[in-house]
């Protein structure tokens, strides 16, 4: 998983310069509170120990994941849902996308909102309001 390091080590470079806000699916459910079934998802791409703990590597150095920060307890808040068996009107889904920010920056952060009532992708909107 040497590419997770690349782009960690690309986000610190430029983290030097100026507070840096990176926005995409990142194709992880960091904690159990990101999916609805986290315990007939373990092992399973995109909840295995090996992608969770990069993500948790990603954070440690040097940036938040905003919706967490912001709503730490919130549970049954997905940015994605399998097309399969009306997943997402049942709302079982996933959080894999995120914004995340440099550390210092996160005191310029106002709201961060998931749009989970658009429709037309398996994916949702998700948006960053910054003071």
């Amino acid at each position: 998983m040497t590419w997770e390091e690349d782009f960690l080590k690309y986000l610190q470079s430029l983290d030097k310069k100026k507070p840096v806000i990176v926005c995409g699916d990142f194709n992880v459910a960091h904690k159990e509170i990101d999916l609805a079934n986290p315990k007939g998802n373990i092992g399973n791409a995109g909840f295995t120990i090996e992608e969770r703990d990069a993500f948790t590597r990603l954070l440690d150095g040097g940036f938040t994941d905003v919706y967490r920060y912001l709503y730490k307890d919130k549970a049954d808040a997905y940015t994605w849902w399998s097309y399969m068996g009306k997943a997402r009107e049942k709302n079982i889904g996933w959080r894999i996308d995120y914004f995340l920010v440099s550390n210092r920056f996160i005191d310029n952060v106002k709201d961060m909102k998931i749009d989970s009532d658009v429709f037309g992708s398996d994916h949702c909107p998700i948006e960053l309001e910054v003071k």
